[in-house]
């Protein structure tokens, strides 16, 4: 990284489950220095400084470690759900598994929003796509039955909302994605799932968004 400016940041160097204290990461992760364009709001740089918190979500190597993915002790709900950050409010959205990565979305993890539109009345507004919203926290995944979707576990496993359970044998394959909106956003979200559709994609803390166009029939092949 040779002329690259640089911060040294806390990263995840061993997977860490969900509901770890600050306390006992410090074996885990390690201070690394990365490309200041590459950091994630809200970074760690002082273990210290999370105090009683605990891990919200499961941790994997890799990721940079993120004060959002820590939680006060008393507000973790479970590896199933995620807590709502403050000022967002919940909507939940009801996706086949085309729709929702094949099924491989979990609670904690970030999706990015595609919005897509069919023609208007004006002659001007022709039918269009657009990955509307990035980093959407999801702060639960259920089966359409309610029971918690966690496509993550073993296959085998029979727990409660393990893919291939009792539980999602009684869904009707699609999913329940619950994820924090602010009001405005959650108002736009209700829109496009009256009037339009909907995909979503696994877009991590360290995806490149770049900008986002719509496009339409003019754009696909360009």
């Amino acid at each position: 990284m040779a002329g690259t400016e640089t911060s040294e940041v806390l990263v995840v160097q061993k997977a860490i489950p969900a509901g770890t204290p600050a306390s006992e990461l410090g074996g885990s992760v390690a201070m690394k220095p990365l490309p200041k364009s590459t950091l994630t709001e809200g970074t760690v740089t002082d273990l210290a400084a999370l105090g009683t918190k605990v891990t919200a979500v499961s941790l994997v190597p890799g990721e940079q470690l993120l004060s959002s993915r820590m939680v006060d002790a008393d507000a973790f709900l479970g590896p199933s759900r995620v807590a709502v950050p403050d000022g967002m409010q919940e909507i939940s959205i009801k996706l086949p598994i085309d729709r929702v990565v094949g099924g491989k979305i979990t609670a904690g993890d970030t999706v990015g929003i595609f919005i897509s539109l069919p023609e208007g009345s004006s002659a001007t507004q022709s039918a269009g796509t657009q990955l509307t919203f990035h980093k959407v926290l999801v702060t639960a995944a259920q089966f359409s039955n309610g029971s918690a979707a966690q496509p993550d576990t073993a296959q085998g496993d029979k727990s409660e909302g393990a893919m291939g359970s009792s539980n999602s044998n009684q869904s009707d394959g699609t999913y329940l994605i619950t994820v924090a909106r602010t009001s405005v956003d959650a108002t736009r979200l209700v829109y496009a799932v009256e009037f339009g559709k909907i995909y979503l994609s696994k877009e991590p803390a360290e995806a490149t968004e770049g900008n986002t166009v719509v496009v339409d029939k003019t754009r696909v092949f360009r």
